[in-house]
C-alpha cells in the first residue's frame, strides 16, 4: 500500500501555505443544529454500543428517503447498515464478497481506495478507462472485460474525479449489459445530492435489474458538511446485507451511537439535502465564473463538488509536476487526475474542490488569475 495523493498534496499545501483546493472536504461548519443534535443526544444517555447494525431510527429515516426520492423500498432491518464512512462500506462489501482470484471490474479514473480494497480481499482489478474527455463509460470495453472471474463492478456517479453523472440511458444500459450474469455491482454514490443544472441523480435504486444486485454506498459526511464524523451507509437487498453484516461485525462492529442518533433526528427535515444541488452548484459557478480569465479550460462539472480543468495552455509539465508548481509557485492545491489511474493516465488534466468558503474560493481565484 502506498500513500494517497490526498496525503501528500494536502501536506504540500499546508508547508507552502497554499489555498487547499486538493481533498475533498469543505472549510466551512455544519449546520450548528446538527451539532446540538449530537450534544442532546450524548446528554440523553446515547453513549454505548448501538445495534451492529445501526441505530433503528437511523436506518428508518434511511429507508424512507429512499422510498421517497428513488421509489425504491430497503428493509430498515434487514437491507440497510450504517458504516464508519463510505469508504469502510466499501470496503466491507468487497471483503463480503470478492475471494482470492476474483475479478472485480473498476472504471478508471476512479477512487483511490477501490483497487487496493480488492487486492486486500484477495482479488484482481480490472481496469477499464472511461472514454478519455468526455469521462463517459465505454459499454463495449466494460463487456469485454467481463469473464467467467469476475465477481463485481464498481461504478460512481456522480463521479471522482471528473464531475460528470451517469445517466437514466446509462443506467439502463448497464441494467442490459449485466442482465445475463451473476456479476455484483458496488455503487458509489457518496455526492447523491450534489447533480446540477435540473438533472436528477440516477441511482441504482431506481432500475430493478440493478438494484436486486448492488451495494448502494453513501456519506452522512459529504452531504452534511462532516466528513471528519465518518459515518455512511449500505444499502442492499437482504441476501448481500447479510453477507455485509458478517465482515461489518468484524472489522467495526458497529458506528458512533450520538452521531447516528443526531442524524436520525436531523434527517426529518428533508430540507438539507433538498437544496444542496443549489447551494453547490452557486459556489460552481462563482469558482467557473472565475477561472474564465485564466487560460485554464473548464471541462463540465455535472455533479459532485470538483471542478476539472485542463493545463495544456498554461504548462507543459505533466500533471503532478503542474500540481507541485501550482501549490509551491501559485499558491493553490490542486490534484492530478492521473493519480486516479493505474498506469499514471496523463491527459493534461487536474481537480480542484470548490466545497470551500466563498472567501476560499476568492483567494484561491486571485493567485490563479496568473495563469
Amino acid at each position: 500500500m502506498g500513500t494517497t495523493i490526498f496525503t501528500v498534496m494536502s501536506a504540500l499545501a499546508a508547508q507552502h501555505r497554499a489555498v487547499n483546493l486538493g481533498q475533498g472536504f469543505p472549510d466551512f461548519a455544519c449546520d450548528p443544529a446538527l451539532v446540538d443534535a449530537v450534544s442532546q443526544a450524548m446528554q440523553a444517555g446515547h453513549n454505548q454500543y448501538p445495534p451492529m447494525a445501526g441505530v433503528p431510527a437511523l436506518r428508518q429515516a434511511i429507508s424512507a428517503k429512499m422510498q421517497a426520492l428513488h421509489h425504491h423500498t430497503y428493509s430498515a432491518d434487514t437491507e440497510i447498515t450504517i458504516t464508519a464512512g463510505a469508504t469502510q462500506g466499501i470496503l466491507t462489501a468487497i471483503l463480503a464478497v470478492v475471494h482470492p482470484g476474483d475479478e472485480v471490474v473498476v472504471l478508471e479514473p476512479c477512487y483511490d481506495s477501490y483497487v487496493p480494497n480488492i487486492e486486500l480481499a484477495g482479488g484482481v482489478a480490472v481496469r477499464v478507462p472511461l472514454t478519455p474527455g468526455s469521462f463517459r463509460p465505454d459499454f463495449g470495453r466494460i463487456q469485454a472485460a467481463i469473464t467467467p472471474r469476475t465477481r463485481a463492478l464498481i461504478i460512481n456517479s456522480p463521479h471522482n474525479p471528473s464531475a460528470t453523472i451517469w445517466s437514466k440511458a446509462d443506467m439502463q444500459a448497464l441494467q442490459e449489459l449485466l442482465a445475463p450474469t451473476d456479476v455484483l455491482l458496488i455503487s458509489d454514490e457518496v455526492y447523491e445530492h450534489m447533480v446540477f443544472d435540473g438533472q436528477e441523480h440516477q441511482s441504482v435504486a431506481r432500475f430493478a435489474g440493478l438494484s436486486e444486485r448492488a451495494f448502494i454506498v453513501s456519506s452522512f459526511g459529504k452531504t452534511y458538511h462532516v466528513t471528519g464524523w465518518k459515518v455512511g451507509f449500505v444499502a442492499a437487498p437482504a441476501y448481500l446485507s447479510a453477507e455485509f453484516r458478517k465482515v461489518h461485525q468484524f472489522n467495526v462492529f458497529t458506528v458512533n451511537t450520538p452521531v447516528q442518533h443526531a442524524l436520525a433526528q436531523y434527517m426529518a427535515d428533508p430540507a438539507p439535502y433538498l437544496q444542496l444541488p443549489a447551494f453547490y452548484q452557486r459556489k460552481r459557478d462563482l469558482f467557473r465564473a472565475g477561472l474564465q480569465g485564466t487560460r485554464l479550460r473548464l471541462l463540465p462539472s455535472q455533479g459532485s463538488y470538483f471542478q476539472c480543468v485542463d493545463i495544456s495552455e498554461v504548462s507543459d509539465l505533466g500533471e503532478a509536476a503542474f500540481c507541485q508548481w501550482l501549490t509551491t509557485e501559485v499558491g493553490v492545491a490542486a490534484i492530478p487526475l492521473s493519480a486516479f489511474y493505474g498506469n499514471g493516465f496523463d491527459q493534461r488534466v487536474v481537480r480542484f474542490c470548490f466545497a470551500k468558503q466563498d472567501a476560499t474560493l476568492q483567494a484561491a481565484l486571485a493567485r490563479l488569475q496568473k495563469l
